[in-house]
């Protein structure tokens, strides 16, 4: 389970270096080697390949109604591999797509990531905490 947020620069290449608590695993249970797609929110989704298969196949059995739905997530899918020093390339196409430049937000979403533009995550988490509560939290204990 991935968990927690990192703050990230991409290089001028548009690689992001995977924060080093996360490295040893992704190693471990993917052997490096990442699926990269387009999120509905704005920020891309970093599966390891296993958790991407598994996603991959949910996604691919959903009926024709959600065919554009499928062109998103499976049309846009990239598969990376990590570097020797935990690098992973973000290609052109899926940095445009979320608007990353340089500066950006990493975080662990359980058996996946989310990569977002660190300004445009920013505006969205202060949105969200301006908001009402939703009702499926209202009774959640702190």
């Amino acid at each position: 389970m991935f968990q927690g947020a990192s703050s990230l620069n991409l290089d001028a290449k548009g690689r992001l270096s995977v924060p080093t608590r996360h490295r040893d695993v992704l190693i471990t249970a993917a052997s490096g080697q990442l699926t990269m797609t387009k999120h509905p929110h704005g920020c891309l989704m970093i599966f390891p390949r296993p958790e991407w298969e598994k996603f991959r196949d949910r996604i691919a059995a959903l009926p024709m109604s959600a065919q554009w739905w499928k062109r998103i997530f499976l049309g846009n899918a990239m598969d990376v591999e990590m570097d020797t020093t935990g690098r992973a390339l973000v290609s052109p196409e899926l940095r445009a797509a979320a608007g990353l430049t340089r500066d950006a937000v990493l975080l662990g979403m359980g058996n996946h990531f989310e990569l977002w533009d660190k300004a445009t995550y920013d505006a969205h988490e202060a949105q969200a905490m301006q908001a009402e509560m939703p009702d499926v939290l209202k009774d959640f204990s702190f």
